[in-house]
């Protein structure tokens, strides 16, 4: 295993919780997008999730990568989805996508694992 990611998960959401703390009425505006961004619309949850997913890795935002790999698996993504996606991850990142995209397999293999024993 190369990260554990539920803790890096629940390590980063104190972190930010600090920064919301510090920083609410901009917070409150990023939450309004990010409730906006993920509502209901032409495309559900799961898609959104898995673009999430593909961002986070063409960006190598690992924190990115643990809370979306944890809401795919959440929103009934399967593995295949995960690894079409961080396909398209590579062929728009290259290189550096891949090495991320090794990453966000795990990641997404460990939430689900988790939620399959729940």
């Amino acid at each position: 295993m190369y990260k554990d990611w539920a803790k890096l998960a629940e390590d980063l959401s104190g972190a930010m919780g600090e920064v919301r703390k510090g920083i609410p009425d901009t917070m409150k505006g990023f939450s309004a997008l990010a409730r906006a961004a993920t509502a209901d619309g032409a495309l559900d949850p799961k898609t959104k999730e898995l673009i999430a997913l593909a961002i986070g890795v063409a960006v190598r935002c690992d924190g990115c990568i643990a809370f979306h790999a944890k809401a795919a698996a959440k929103y009934g993504a399967t593995r295949e989805e995960i690894l079409e996606t961080m396909g398209m991850s590579v062929y728009m990142g290259g290189g550096p996508s891949f090495v991320y995209a090794g990453q966000a397999l795990e990641a997404f293999d460990q939430f689900k694992a988790a939620q399959d024993e729940a």
